[in-house]
């Protein structure tokens, strides 16, 4: 499944790549996983991030502009690849916090350029693409600031309920949406458990039957290897 996940910061996402990419890889399957679209990237180095936050408004949406456009062939190529944030974060984000001093956020310099990315996607025809919507109540997202703060966190308590409208305008305009290939996922009062359960079950109508055999597969709940005897492929605990 090509997951294209999307929602505030908070809500879960990043949670939910880490629990499917552990499902697809205790399964043997390889994963593609790109979770750095958000300001300043978090797979760079501790000094590069501080560093980054700094760079100059037209340097950032620069570095910005080449990767989203970079993971439009991310998408296209690799299978169970999961993005978190890409394009759509991108607007909401630069959009809103763009003018502020106190944020990473760089002003708008381009015309809105989301439909461009999405309509590459779509073009190449996959069969598993899935857009999930990552969402939960603004009183969750507060508690999530509050237990477990980001280092660099991009939204403020004010904003929750206005940037949660922001990311469901532009989620409504995506092809995606409009092509029947997204779902939406509340997480709140559920634990990561759950929320992947719901996940699996919902996006079961936008997956292929290859990915709906692996799903069936009983898989031994520890560390396995995989042998053939006689032809016939054993999961073998270790």
């Amino acid at each position: 499944m090509r997951c294209i996940f999307v929602g505030i910061e908070y809500a879960g996402k990043s949670t939910l790549v880490n629990l499917l990419t552990n499902y697809y890889q205790h399964r043997k399957l390889r994963v593609h996983v790109d979770d750095h679209f958000t300001i300043p990237d978090s797979t760079l180095s501790p000094e590069s991030r501080a560093a980054y936050v700094n760079f100059p408004d037209d340097v950032k949406e620069r570095m910005q502009r080449m990767q989203l456009q970079y993971h439009v062939e991310v998408i296209k190529n690799y299978p169970n690849t999961m993005i978190a944030g890409w394009h759509i974060e991108e607007l909401v984000y630069s959009s809103f916090y763009g003018d502020d001093p106190e944020s990473p956020y760089y002003s708008r310099y381009h015309v809105n350029a989301q439909r461009g990315y999405e309509t590459q996607v779509i073009e190449a025809r996959l069969p598993d693409v899935v857009m999930i919507h990552v969402t939960a109540s603004d009183a969750a997202i507060a508690e999530r600031m509050d237990t477990d703060p980001h280092e660099y966190q991009i939204i403020k308590k004010a904003d929750v309920s206005t940037l949660k409208q922001l990311f469901q305008d532009e989620i409504d305009k995506s092809l995606f949406s409009h092509g029947g290939r997204k779902i939406v996922l509340d997480t709140t009062d559920k634990t990561p458990t759950e929320s992947l359960d719901e996940l699996l079950l919902l996006s079961e109508p936008l997956v292929t039957f290859g990915e709906l055999a692996v799903r069936a597969m009983d898989v031994p709940e520890g560390d396995y290897e995989v042998r053939y005897e006689n032809s016939v492929r054993k999961m073998i605990p270790v």
